[in-house]
């Protein structure tokens, strides 16, 4: 995978069934310039699972798709500007297939009166890079020897013995 080097994607897409072929493909390629391969297959899969949705049941078929790749995180978010399309409690249908492939994912309602779906997964670089014990950094305390006394200093409004007999001798 690339190094932390933020990218971002917007498409813009009016979803009918020859379209979401092409988006898929659009998707895929961006990831894989972002060297996600291994996001590829998930990723798409769940966009196309929205699209279809979108396409079957949407009166308003412009949708707006957009991937954040942070280093770390990979979002994808599909957006629409359909009322009807609420997911429920419980995810159903593509939101189950949404649920069960990536990391995590959520809905929330736009100003305009549609909505956002959006799915994450976390970067999974280790995974196939082989696990090589490290020497561990020498801590603070290794580091530094604490002094073994410490004058403190005496504070600016301490009174001294004398001067604390005196006030007990006029009490």
């Amino acid at each position: 995978m690339k190094p932390a080097v933020p990218c971002y994607y917007h498409l813009d897409v009016e979803v009918s069934p020859e379209r979401v072929g092409q988006v898929k493909r659009i998707l895929g390629a961006h990831l894989r310039y972002w060297n996600l391969d291994t996001l590829v297959d998930s990723v798409c899969h769940c966009a196309e699972a929205l699209l279809h949705t979108i396409d079957r049941h949407a009166t308003d078929k412009n949708t707006t798709i957009e991937m954040w790749w942070n280093g770390s995180h990979l979002i994808t978010a599909v957006s629409d500007n359909d009322q009807d399309l609420r997911p429920h409690n419980e995810p159903q249908g593509c939101l189950a297939q949404i649920a069960a492939l990536s990391d995590g994912w959520g809905c929330c309602a736009t100003g305009a009166g549609g909505k956002i779906i959006w799915f994450s997964w976390r970067a999974r670089a280790a995974e196939h890079a082989p696990l090589v014990p490290t020497t561990p950094m020498p801590s603070l305390r290794e580091a530094r020897r604490t002094p073994r006394q410490v004058a403190l200093p005496e504070p600016a409004l301490a009174v001294s013995r004398h001067d604390r007999e005196a006030v007990i001798a006029v009490t």
